[in-house]
């Protein structure tokens, strides 16, 4: 190839500071490049893809296609106080839970307002008022069910949310369903949602116990299905048993996709935060291995975010194929494409803007929201994701 004119060199190094400058700007929801912070597996994807994304030489496999770019619609700033959990009623109205308080409150129309506290809450450390799911049925028996810490485990309860002519939300007294679940200061997961069988999943802790995950008879390290009123859901892996998959270190997100496979983000120690595709009885190598080394018996993770610094995935939510996570000590929001089982290659977004995510979750209006968890107080961001 012959040398290029002065003129086209000039068009080329204008062109390039362009897209340098773009690249340095701070507008809302422009991607940050990934790089070797996060990496899709691709040995868990049957060798579909590079880490980089792209197609492997000789692979057939279809590449996941790349995030929309997520607009902010709203950013909320109603006083939150370290939220954890958000979920929706019917009419719009969001519903959190806030960890240290124990209070449940409510957003709508852009206002806060507390709808009562949760008894016997014992706040400490990462334990207090954690997950939030609201009955498959609710329009018709109102139930709210919560994650705990109490004083002497990580319990399951579930309260009569009701709501009277004016709009006025109230809380019922709290019903346990299903306790025993280790607790300490740290490693209590938390993370409870209804799936599309109609059974609840939680994700629990190894609560610093590091001979539960691998015993399945112990419920740290889990990830659980039980049915509404607390007992093993039918159909289990393990029989008359709550696990459902074992080897997990702290699961802290569980999403479906529109297949209906269970995704489940979860910390790692100091290395190897993951997203996982659930199998039942699935063993996914927690306190053994992390991330995804290949290791006979044991399933690899999707994803694996090497340095926790970029990570520490919280709350999951799937929409149009994208798995969307809220990074705490990384900071950002995490999108991840999906096709089958499979994952691409993630993509940050919002790095350092809004500090850290704890949870992300669909609003009826299909909005995505994203709590803070910065003690400042805390907010909600509301982002368009679809077309």
């Amino acid at each position: 190839m012959g040398r290029r004119s002065p003129e086209r060199r000039d068009r080329l190094m204008r062109a390039s500071a362009l897209v340098l400058l773009l690249s340095l700007t701070g507008c809302t929801g422009s991607p940050s490049s990934p790089g070797t912070a996060a990496t899709p597996n691709a040995s868990a994807t049957q060798e579909g893809t590079t880490a980089s994304g792209t197609s492997a030489p000789g692979s057939s496999q279809t590449t996941p296609a790349s995030p929309r770019i997520p607009e902010v619609a709203q950013k909320l700033d109603v006083g939150l106080q370290l939220p954890w959990s958000v979920v929706f009623l019917p009419n719009g109205t969001a519903v959190v839970s806030e960890r240290d308080s124990a209070q449940v409150k409510s957003i709508r129309n852009g206002e806060a307002t507390t709808i009562g506290e949760v008894s016997g809450v014992d706040p400490g450390g990462e334990g207090g008022l954690l997950g939030l799911a609201l009955s498959p049925d609710f329009a018709t028996d109102r139930w709210l069910y919560a994650y705990f810490t109490s004083p002497s485990d990580n319990r399951i309860a579930r309260m009569k949310l009701t709501e009277d002519s004016g709009g006025q939300l109230a809380l019922g007294e709290a019903e346990v369903i299903f306790s025993g679940m280790p607790k300490a200061s740290t490693h209590n997961g938390g993370r409870i949602r209804f799936g599309p069988d109609g059974f609840l999943y939680v994700g629990t802790g190894d609560s610093q116990r590091r001979e539960q995950p691998q015993d399945t008879n112990a419920l740290g390290g889990k990830i659980l299905r039980l049915t509404a009123e607390g007992r093993p859901a039918p159909g289990n892996p393990f029989g008359d048993n709550p696990v459902y998959s074992y080897g997990h270190r702290n699961v802290q997100g569980l999403a479906w996709d529109s297949d209906g496979r269970l995704w489940a983000s979860e910390f790692g120690p100091d290395v190897d935060d993951e997203l996982n595709l659930i199998t039942p009885g699935g063993n996914y190598g927690w306190p053994t291995v992390t991330g995804a080394p290949g290791r006979s018996g044991l399933i690899d993770a999707k994803v694996v975010w090497p340095s926790t610094s970029d990570a520490s995935p919280s709350g999951l939510e799937i929409v149009d194929g994208i798995a969307y996570t809220g990074a705490l000590r990384g900071q950002r929001l995490w999108a991840v494409p999906l096709e089958s089982e499979n994952a691409g290659t993630p993509v940050a977004y919002f790095t350092g803007q809004y500090g850290r995510l704890r949870d992300v979750a669909r609003a009826p209006d299909g909005t995505l929201w994203v709590i803070s968890n910065n003690r400042n107080p805390d907010f909600a961001v509301i982002l368009k994701v679809g077309p």
